[in-house]
């Protein structure tokens, strides 16, 4: 709270468990009240059924200084399991003010909080997210070929200095398809929430899709150096769950766009070239 009583509002939003930086929102900033009204609306997208049932979402509210060193106010949790698609469900929450843990050689509020956020992310650690990917995919019959379209991903690990990555996407059909196996789209710079929209195609009978897999990497692009690995899946009849699924899909749905969204593993299958 400022010297006036008062104070300059915000609010945080940040799924759990999730990477740190590429999952956060926030409301803009509203001066000089102790009674703010944001009326804001915002958005996560990619949020799948699985999402649903195990995510919990954490509301902060912090004030917002001048020189920094926002204080933090309160938050309040709740599990996303509560929600029923396509229902506005409406919350009354008193707001926690956790007690944040100290480490040697640190003070003041500001510090806590940033300690407290940094040991959330320690502690899933282990399962910390690399962020998803929208795809689509159709066979044409018409082209007599797959159409494989990237259109978004979000949530992206932050790989560079600024809190940021440059992602652009990669894919790989294999085994046996030569230079016309790989494609890659555009670079989209400083940014965790890309949007491509971008089709690729490959010539292939439909007959031999079903003893393809296609690798998907998205990369963050360094200029000079070895570009870094965000994440990837693979989609095939070696994947397993979704996106075994999703390829079946395709198969059997003949000129169907069908749209899926995947969770980024950090498994690399690719090179960075």
């Amino acid at each position: 709270m400022d010297s006036n009583g008062l104070a300059d509002p915000y609010v945080k939003l940040h799924l759990l468990p999730g990477a740190s930086k590429s999952n956060k929102l926030r409301t803009k900033t509203l001066r000089n009240t102790r009674n703010p009204v944001w009326n804001e609306t915002l958005q996560y997208h990619g949020i799948t059924e699985e999402d649903m049932q195990r995510k919990t979402l954490r509301i902060s509210v912090c004030d917002e200084d001048k020189f920094g060193h926002n204080e933090f106010i309160g938050e309040t949790r709740f599990s996303l399991k509560k929600l029923k698609a396509n229902q506005r469900k409406n919350f009354n929450i008193c707001l926690e003010r956790v007690i944040p843990m100290k480490r040697a050689g640190t003070t003041g509020s500001a510090r806590g909080m940033a300690l407290y956020e940094e040991e959330q992310v320690e502690r899933i650690g282990d399962i910390e997210e690399r962020g998803k990917i929208l795809v689509s995919l159709m066979y044409s019959t018409q082209q007599g070929g797959l159409i494989v379209g990237i259109i978004r991903c979000v949530h992206l690990a932050a790989m560079d200095a600024n809190g940021y990555s440059d992602p652009f996407v990669k894919l790989w059909l294999k085994p046996d398809m030569g230079k016309k196996a790989k494609h890659k789209t555009q670079i989209k710079k400083k940014t965790l929430n890309p949007e491509f929209n971008e089709e690729f195609f490959y010539d292939i009978k439909h007959s031999d899709l079903a003893k393809k897999s296609l690798d998907i990497s998205v990369w963050d692009y360094d200029i000079g150096k070895s570009n870094d690995y965000i994440g990837g899946c693979q989609l095939g009849i070696s994947a397993k769950g979704e996106r075994l699924k999703h390829w079946y899909e395709c198969l059997k749905n003949k000129d169907k766009k069908i749209e899926r969204w995947h969770q980024l593993q950090n498994e690399n299958h690719v090179s960075s070239d």
